[in-house]
């Protein structure tokens, strides 16, 4: 099977401090994306993407590949479904670098199976939560993540 990989970049006005703790940080995640990403946050510790509702649903899973705050993350991504299948996660990488008042967030997803539904789901997911990531930190308010674009 053939992979791909998606890379997002997106300039904040904020600092590298407060963009990795809003990735690792599960009450921040929640304002900007919806799920909490939960962890202890050290390396082969593992991962999970819990939607934060009632239900408290996992919905991804993984471990923590590397970590170097506030620069560097790496975990491995995969449907809680396949928990038991490492084989069948791929990676993201945050990476985040200190640029002229802002920081340059570069997200790269990849080792993702080509044309399948996770692939097409990530093309989908990333612009619209790392929009509203920087909406947050910019703003103090993250937008619908769950929107779905109008009928025409």
């Amino acid at each position: 099977m053939s992979k791909t990989c998606f890379v997002y970049v997106t300039y904040i006005r904020s600092t590298p401090e407060k963009v990795f703790e809003a990735i690792t940080r599960p009450e921040i995640a929640r304002r900007y994306w919806g799920h909490e990403n939960v962890s202890d946050w050290q390396p082969g510790s593992p991962w999970q993407h819990v939607r934060a509702n009632e239900a408290r649903t996992v919905e991804l899973v993984g471990e923590v590949v590397e970590i170097s705050p506030p620069t560097r993350l790496v975990i491995t991504w995969g449907n809680a479904s396949q928990a038991n299948d490492p084989a069948s996660r791929s990676r993201v990488s945050f990476d985040i670098v200190e640029y002229e008042g802002m920081v340059r967030l570069t997200v790269t997803h990849d080792e993702l199976e080509a044309g399948s539904g996770m692939a097409n789901g990530i093309q989908k997911g990333w612009p619209i939560v790392l929009s509203s990531l920087k909406s947050l930190l910019e703003t103090g308010e993250g937008i619908d993540v769950f929107a779905k674009p109008r009928s025409a």
